[in-house]
Order: structure tokens, then C-alpha cells, then sequence
């Protein structure tokens, strides 16, 4: 499932961006006018909108989406607590709606929710090359018609490696978003999460580039 994250805030957006990038492929932008330009090039399934943000607010953008019958479903973010600030947000078309500050817990139950609602399909296989389909949601990999579960770890970091195939990413990226203070991994365990995923997905699969990082091989 493909999010369009619209929040200002670097440091709310980063921990957005790294919670939800866990389970759904994110795209985070920083103010409105670049969030209508990204949607109008690009289709999402869900779109996390803040409502005060530079360029189009929140409530412009959402507005200016229904205008031209975009149906994707919305929730907004919002640090308003008044009742008028909701009633114009549904009117104008939001599925739903959240007051800072919130927890993650609500934020991923609110997408539950969202997704039941307008039956999205959240079981979408990504090809990770070598003939293997990664179902990030169930921790499944799929090769020659055999299903493999995956370790918890080992399936955020297959999906952070997937999501970012694009380029080399790097020891410490891995470790700053997948793992907490209190639990990084040492070079060692990151390395034997990186041995792991190559026996299943094909020993080619993930490339070490020295002194840079790992890189997902199609």
C-alpha cells in the first residue's frame, strides 16, 4: 500500500515516515503545493495530510482533490481542537481525523480502519528480483511456488532494502530505522540478518558495496 505523508515538521515526519515505512511504501513531502504535484503524477492508496502546512493548507489541498473528483481516501493531522476545524475538514472531504498529540498505536489503527473501510488492498506482493515475491505484510517470501516466513527483522529489513532499491543504503541508515537506541545491532548481527535473506532470495540477491553499504539486486 503506497502513502503520500504531507507533514512540515522534520522531526514528526521523520518518525512517521520511519513507523509507517515498517509496513507500507512511503512517500514524504514538506508542504502543500508539492503534495498536489506529487499526486497528480503518481497514484497512492492513502494520503496522511497535515493541516497547517506551507503552500496549500491541509484543508486547500483536500478541497482542491475533490474538485476534480480524486477519490483517495484522507486523514488529516491537525493541532486545531475545535469542532469548527473538524466540521470544515470532513465537509471538504476527509475520511478521517486526528488531533496532535497521538500516539502511533491510534495513527495505525485509524489506517486499519481506512483500509477495511474502502476495501484496499493491502496484500500487495513486491518482485524483489531472482524470482522471488516479497509479501511484506505477512513476512512471506515466495519462490517456485514455495512460501518462506520471515523473522520479524529480517522482513523490515528485506522491505527497507526493497523500498530503497534504487540506491545503496547505508550500515547506519539500516540500523537508525529499523532497530531502537536500546536494541542496535552490531555490525556482526547485521551482517548474519544480510547472510539470512541472501539463503532464502538467492546469495546475489543483496550486494555489499565496501565502506558504503547494502543494495537490493533485482
Amino acid at each position: 500500500m503506497k502513502i503520500l505523508l504531507l507533514e512540515d515538521d522534520p522531526l514528526l515526519s521523520k518518525i512517521l515516515t520511519k513507523h509507517l515505512s515498517l509496513t507500507y511504501e512511503v512517500t514524504s513531502v514538506y508542504d502543500g503545493d508539492t503534495a498536489l504535484e506529487t499526486v497528480e503524477n503518481e497514484k497512492f492508496n492513502l494520503l496522511i495530510l497535515d493541516s497547517n502546512v506551507p503552500g496549500l493548507t491541509g484543508l486547500e489541498l483536500i478541497k482542491e482533490l475533490r474538485s476534480y473528483s480524486d477519490t483517495t481516501p484522507i486523514i488529516m493531522i491537525t493541532a486545531y481542537q475545535d469542532t469548527l476545524h473538524l466540521k470544515k475538514a470532513f465537509t471538504n472531504g476527509c475520511n478521517d481525523y486526528i488531533k496532535k498529540p497521538f500516539e502511533l498505536d491510534e495513527l495505525d489503527m485509524r489506517i486499519d480502519n481506512i483500509t477495511r473501510t474502502f476495501n484496499i488492498e493491502q496484500n500487495q506482493l513486491i518482485d524483489v528480483g531472482h524470482q522471488v515475491l516479497f509479501d511484506a505484510l505477512n513476512n512471506q517470501i515466495t519462490t517456485e511456488n514455495k512460501t518462506f516466513s520471515l523473522a520479524k527483522k529480517e522482513s523490515e529489513l528485506l522491505n527497507y532494502l526493497a523500498t530503497n532499491r534504487t540506491r545503496t543504503v547505508s550500515k547506519e541508515e539500516l540500523t537508525q530505522n529499523l532497530w531502537t537506541y536500546e536494541t542496535m545491532p552490531s555490525d556482526a548481527t547485521l551482517r548474519v540478518y544480510i547472510r539470512n535473506l541472501r539463503a532464502l532470495i538467492g546469495k546475489d540477491s543483496i550486494e555489499t558495496i565496501r565502506g558504503m553499504g547494502y543494495r537490493l539486486v533485482s
